[in-house]
């Protein structure tokens, strides 16, 4: 089979919500989209480390959110709500930076409606793909006033703008380029809802798995991730699918995340489900 097929077989095998355990099974529980957008706003910036460990800071959030997560936001006083986050800890993200999260998301949602809106307002109608939109938004999510959580001193760089990386400081963006995943796109896996932005503007989000899989077919040629080996890596899996390069992220990331990639192992790729295509390279290119 040529390589396309291969992909769209192993996307097909994937593409069911029980497939592989995954912060979007939380997301997928909410029926309306404007508690989708917080929740997947949320779980996309919390999915770093062990999928047991993401799981469970995302779920001790959602109960602070409770049944309508959109209406706690838009009502958020952190005076009154912000101690139910006392103490929580994920790696290096505070109880203080989540109240700081929820504080702008609150922000930004009272001035645009919606994270959509915000997001979208700032890509342009002939763009390529979504990375000035972030940066637009991350700039403007990270000019609003912190002293009501952090207090009169704010940190030169508080930890609540890991949730709001930018293109242009070379970032891969993965959390925001994930949160955008769920949102745009519509399968079994991904719930989608939102209209502003196309599947073709997404961006791969970059992980190790995401490099490792990139890597072993070639997709970059790259040594260093950031947003320009992301962007490769999307531009490659366009070659695929045009219109929907990203339908291919979750598969490729579960594919190693299971160990048949064998890349850089002993084993090597005899159990991989691409095997033949696989081309690894060594050093920079």
């Amino acid at each position: 089979m040529d390589l396309r097929t291969r992909l769209d077989t192993l996307y097909h095998g994937f593409n069911r919500p029980d497939s592989a355990l995954d912060p979007i099974q939380i997301v997928q529980r909410y029926a309306r989209l404007e508690d989708r957008e917080i929740v997947g706003f949320v779980a996309a910036g919390l999915a770093f480390g062990r999928v047991a460990s993401v799981m469970a800071s995302i779920e001790a959030v959602c109960r602070l959110l409770g049944p309508e997560p959109a209406r706690m936001v838009r009502t958020f006083d952190p005076a009154r709500q912000a101690a139910a986050l006392d103490g929580h800890v994920h790696r290096w993200i505070r109880g203080r930076d989540l109240v700081a999260l929820l504080w702008i998301l609150h922000r930004l949602i009272d001035e645009h409606g919606s994270i959509e809106r915000c997001l979208a307002g700032g890509l342009e109608p002939d763009a390529v793909d979504v990375g000035g939109a972030l940066e637009r938004f991350s700039t403007a999510a990270r000019a609003i006033d912190l002293r009501p959580i952090y207090g009169r001193r704010v940190p030169a760089n508080p930890g609540v703008c890991y949730f709001f990386a930018r293109p242009s400081t070379g970032s891969a963006c993965k959390r925001l380029n994930l949160f955008l995943r769920w949102m745009v796109r519509r399968d079994a896996i991904d719930p989608g809802g939102w209209t502003a932005i196309r599947p073709s503007q997404l961006v791969v989000p970059l992980d190790t798995h995401t490099i490792r899989v990139g890597r072993c077919l070639r997709f970059t040629r790259r040594a260093s991730p950031g947003w320009k080996m992301a962007a490769e890596i999307t531009a490659a899996l366009r070659r695929f699918n045009a219109d929907d390069p990203v339908r291919y992220d979750f598969s490729l990331c579960h594919l190693s995340m299971m160990g048949a990639c064998g890349w850089g192992t002993r084993r090597g790729h005899r159990h991989c489900p691409l095997k033949g295509h696989c081309q690894p390279m060594r050093g920079r290119a």
